[in-house]
């Protein structure tokens, strides 16, 4: 048995007609008018322009990056430089500060003081 072929698809004239599409277009602008004026009417001084006055005041920190990977670049390397060297904390009190490594080599030797000892007695 052969398939039924469909009938060719037409236009069908009477579906929308051009006077609902003028009253919907209507509608849709009235509506976005209205809309347009409510924000005005709540919101007066809105369409007023307020320009900042010339020059831009300096505003405190922090400021906006210019360049946030640079930046970061430099912080990570002035970091590391300083976890990994020696120098003056408190010149007057006498604290200092010394790389990583030493440091971690040295806990593990000496231990911290006031720490509980394991059971054995050994650090």
């Amino acid at each position: 048995m052969a398939e039924p072929t469909p009938s060719p698809a037409r236009y069908e004239p009477a579906d929308v007609t051009f006077g609902f599409l003028l009253t919907g277009a209507v509608g849709v602008l009235t509506a976005v008018a209205l809309c347009a004026g409510f924000v005005i009417w709540l919101y007066p001084d809105a369409t007023q322009d307020h320009r900042l006055a010339s020059p831009l005041p300096v505003y405190p920190a922090p400021r906006l990056q210019a360049s946030p990977h640079n930046d970061l670049v430099q912080f990570t390397a002035a970091e590391l430089k300083r976890l990994n060297s020696t120098g003056w904390v408190d010149k007057q009190h006498g604290i200092v500060h010394i790389p990583i490594d030493d440091a971690m080599r040295r806990i593990a030797q000496q231990g911290i003081a006031d720490w509980p000892r394991p059971a054995g007695g050994k650090p």
